[in-house]
């Protein structure tokens, strides 16, 4: 499989381990990784710099975001700071960091941003998810003008909940990098 678009990898609290699908993808399709200085005490000024650095390295119109988690919050809150136009985000698994069950050990992801998205979006989402409720990941969607994808019962959609290759993930990004965007 080959892709046409610029696929950046933005991994949520904790980074993704040898086995989770974001993982998986960068080396096998040799996407491209954004870094952060602290993955376990993010402080989000710190993460939007460092998506915005990742952007700045290529052309925005052909790139799509892949953010998982934690990556969801920061994309949205990148999205509001520099309003740069890219091709696709597909935002997987969003943390609701205001909620009662998501680890105090971040700063600055709350409130969620519920600005509209300066790009096209979609969002995947599952109906047991630990950090974010089916009625979130929706409310989160349309507020970002996202397409929402529910997969059913898949948890958190990484390594715990099963997903290490996670072909389904696969084929919606190829899709988006065959799509041309409105």
């Amino acid at each position: 499989m080959t892709f046409n678009s610029t696929i950046i990898l933005v991994p949520g609290l904790g980074s993704s381990g040898p086995q989770h699908w974001q993982t998986i993808w960068e080396k096998r399709y040799n996407f491209t990784r954004v870094e952060q200085k602290d993955w376990e005490t993010p402080l989000r000024s710190d993460w939007v710099a460092n998506i915005q650095a990742s952007i700045e390295k290529q052309g925005p119109d052909e790139i799509i975001l892949v953010g998982h988690s934690l990556a969801c919050i920061a994309i949205a809150y990148w999205a509001k700071e520099f309003n740069v136009k890219i091709k696709y985000a597909l935002l997987v698994a969003p943390a609701d960091s205001e909620a009662d069950t998501f680890p105090p050990v971040t700063s600055g992801f709350s409130p969620v941003p519920l600005s509209r998205l300066p790009f096209p979006s979609v969002v995947v989402t599952s109906t047991n998810d630990d950090y974010v409720s089916p009625e979130r990941a929706y409310f989160f969607a349309g507020c970002w003008g996202s397409e929402l994808i529910n997969i059913g019962d898949a948890g958190h959609i990484n390594v715990t909940s099963g997903y290490g290759e996670w072909e389904e993930g696969l084929s919606i990004l190829e899709k988006l990098d065959q799509q041309r965007p409105l």
